[in-house]
């Protein structure tokens, strides 16, 4: 197999044995960008890494990663994809950045996504849509579209992304790699640009299993610079957990909705039946999806109203006075999809509609989060399909914003309760990548991953 083909776990154990170098591992998958990314678009920024020696004998042994561009890397510019911080450079690196750096990882580049990772196809980047490598017709998936396309396509082993209602795990679907989003609190968001403080999670994207469980296991834990983050240390991933275990698994009745594409349907059908899956029927998940689009707008304009053209990023000229500043910086330096988030998050926060619409969101958040609890107490897993469909065809639901937000329907509810979920790719082969969903309790992200990585080895 080719380095590109290998997910990080077998190229350390390769530079281990002495079979390659991290220097030769770093200048392939230099060539491997500068050979694809003009056609993928799948960097914003791509780093000088190949001579990056510094992280030569420690674990990651010089590794390259991509680091999705909401993530800040010291001394490289974060945009966020938009025009608002398009000349903006980070000053200090994120935690889970510096964890991976400390452990020999050398990053590759910044990679491309939705404005201030607002959307689930990648097309509203400043920078211009990523191209799926499976199918350059079709989006990549979002938010996290340019991590997920680098990986798959081979430009890096593995990546970092950001998660607020399924911005890691459906572009991975999408794509046809791997995609792990932790608990809540588990991974730290110090340097993570925020979109809705109470949703946004770092995750990963890798080409397997076992590397999403290395980088977790690298970069989770207590950080002083997050209030946020659960104080235990977490667990170490026993791979061997469920060999001598029967894992409790339930499937969600609306994985065989109409709504679900059929070839899915009877894929996931048949994985819930070798898993001996029993299905549940959870009708407030019909309520997921409203309630994180009324969250996450109103968390989002209170994060995004810091960007003023006053103290840093896009200024807008020739402004009358500082009403006017802000009102043409703001109009000038965000794009559609984030102007459109921003008014939902202030009307459903205004006067006489905080009642009606947030608080009641943030009741029929707590709802869910108590009716999956009861469920968590009798499985250990709930499956589902990751999205409805496989990629679609760029344009093709750019004028119909509801039929955007609803690819996040199987998606949304682990970032609403703090669970840990992950996607693993399960199309069949000549078929357009989608992916299974396996959610597991809050802080029960040892057990996910243990539990995924038996059901890859079965069914990938």
């Amino acid at each position: 197999m080719e380095l590109h083909q290998l997910p990080v776990h077998i190229l350390i154990d390769l530079i281990r044995e002495g079979r390659t170098s991290p220097a030769s591992v770093r200048e392939y998958f230099a060539r491997r960008i500068d050979q694809l990314n003009g056609d993928l678009n799948a960097f914003i920024t791509v780093l000088d890494f190949a001579r990056d020696d510094s992280g030569d004998g420690k674990p990651l042994a010089g590794v390259p990663v991509a680091v999705k561009d909401n993530i800040s890397v010291a001394g490289v510019r974060l945009t966020c994809g938009s025009r608002m911080l398009e000349n903006f450079e980070a000053v200090y690196d994120a935690t889970a950045v510096a964890r991976l750096k400390q452990a020999g990882a050398v990053i590759a580049g910044k990679t491309n996504l939705d404005e201030f990772a607002m959307g689930s196809s990648n097309e509203y980047s400043y920078f211009g849509a990523v191209k799926n490598p499976a199918d350059p017709e079709r989006v990549p998936g979002g938010s996290s579209g340019g991590s997920a396309a680098a990986v798959a396509a081979g430009m890096v082993p593995a990546a970092l992304g950001s998660d607020t209602g399924g911005s890691v795990r459906q572009p991975a679907s999408f794509c046809g790699i791997v995609g792990f989003k932790p608990s809540y609190g588990r991974i730290s968001r110090w340097g993570l640009v925020a979109f809705a403080s109470s949703l946004d999670q770092i995750g990963f994207l890798t080409r397997d299993v076992r590397d999403a469980a290395l980088l977790y296991e690298i970069t989770a834990g207590p950080d002083e610079h997050d209030a946020t983050m659960i104080q235990s240390p977490p667990e170490r991933v026993d791979f061997n957990m469920w060999n001598d275990r029967t894992p409790r698994v339930a499937v969600l009745s609306q994985s065989f909705s109409d709504s679900v594409a059929e070839s899915i349907r009877d894929r996931i059908g048949e994985i819930a039946s070798k898993l001996g899956a029993e299905k549940i029927e959870i009708p407030e998940l019909e309520y997921a999806v409203p309630i994180y689009y009324i969250i996450a707008p109103a968390e989002a304009s209170a994060n995004l109203a810091r960007y003023d053209g006053v103290r840093y990023g896009f200024r807008a000229e020739d402004v009358a006075d500082a009403v006017d500043l802000y009102f043409r910086t703001r109009t000038q330096g965000f794009g559609p999809e984030v102007k459109r988030r921003i008014m939902i998050g202030t009307f459903v926060l205004s006067a006489g509609y905080q009642d009606e619409y947030f608080k009641r969101a943030q009741k029929g958040r707590r709802l869910l989060a108590n009716k999956l609890g009861e469920v968590f107490e009798r499985f250990d897993f709930v499956i589902s399909p990751t999205t409805t469909t496989a990629a679609f065809r760029f344009g093709e639901r750019t004028e119909d914003p509801i039929s955007m937000y609803l690819s996040d329907y199987f998606t949304v509810i682990a970032n609403l309760i703090g669970a840990p979920a992950i996607s693993i790719p399960v199309h069949r082969e000549g078929e357009l990548p989608y992916g299974l969903q396996i959610m597991a309790a809050p802080r029960h992200d040892a057990e996910l991953l243990s539990f995924a990585a038996a059901v890859e080895e079965k069914f990938v």
